[in-house]
């Protein structure tokens, strides 16, 4: 899979730093790049763009300025900002950027967000339709939890889940009767305090199971279906915990 990408920002150095960067990533395209904000929001309406690198501090229009210009579009590109100043971190991630690059930054930080990238649009392209994903009644949040997906809030019935796995900024919810696991832009420790405990465990500090899709299990290991997760050192004595209510 080749990426579509951009490069946006006002100081020349940097623009081409970025560029480059682009050009020497095998799984990127660099189709166009733009000390202006409103030119690179020209191509995006023109262009199929995957991503877009952008500078935050910018005259005219800046960067969180244009991601939200893009807010109400469908296929609207993923959004990594490149900017000097850790300040504007948490309104990045209120536009849905997809990473935060501060500056100056080198190529090993650069690919680990076009990494990141890579793999979210991977996720959301073998997803060719939305599951359906729930009948459960709407009178209690036993039944279901809502979860950011493709800038949208989906229901998600619990009795669907049968684990969630984290990786680092999302997380993966992987749905029975389904190969294709749901992608949110959140935290394995936010998404476990929306579930109740007496029906799912975190087991590692990659996974979180749902107790009533365990198939097998011993002190160390679980197993849901064909998938074997092992239990963190962590986590050993609750998990010890809840086997001894087996034996």
């Amino acid at each position: 899979m080749t990426l579509n990408c951009i490069a946006v920002d006002d100081e020349p150095l940097a623009l081409e730093q970025v560029s480059k960067f682009i050009e020497q990533t095998p799984f990127f395209k660099l189709v166009g790049k733009y000390s202006n904000a409103l030119h690179a929001l020209n191509a995006i309406h023109t262009q199929k763009i995957d991503v877009v690198f952008l500078d935050i501090q910018m005259p005219d229009l800046n960067g969180i300025q244009l991601a939200r210009a893009l807010d109400k579009r469908t296929n609207k590109p993923h959004i990594i900002f490149t900017t000097a100043h850790h300040q504007f971190a948490i309104e990045g991630y209120q536009v849905d950027a997809l990473d935060y690059l501060l500056k100056p930054f080198n190529y090993e930080e650069f690919l680990r967000a076009g990494n990141k990238a890579l793999h979210y649009t991977e996720l959301l392209n073998r997803r060719a339709t939305p599951p359906v994903i729930s009948n459960e009644p709407e009178h209690t949040h036993e039944h279901y939890i809502f979860l950011k997906v493709e800038y949208q809030l989906v229901r998600i019935a619990l009795d669907d889940i049968l684990y969630i796995e984290g990786l680092k900024d999302y997380v993966k919810v992987q749905l029975k009767n389904t190969e294709i696991p749901l992608l949110s832009l959140t935290s394995l420790k936010a998404l476990e305090e929306k579930l109740p405990a007496k029906r799912f465990m975190r087991v590692h500090r990659s996974f979180i199971i749902s107790l009533d899709k365990i198939t097998s299990m011993t002190k160390s290991s679980v197993h849901i279906g064909k998938i074997l997760i092992n239990v963190g050192h962590q986590y050993k004595d609750i998990f010890s915990q809840f086997i001894g209510k087996w034996n």
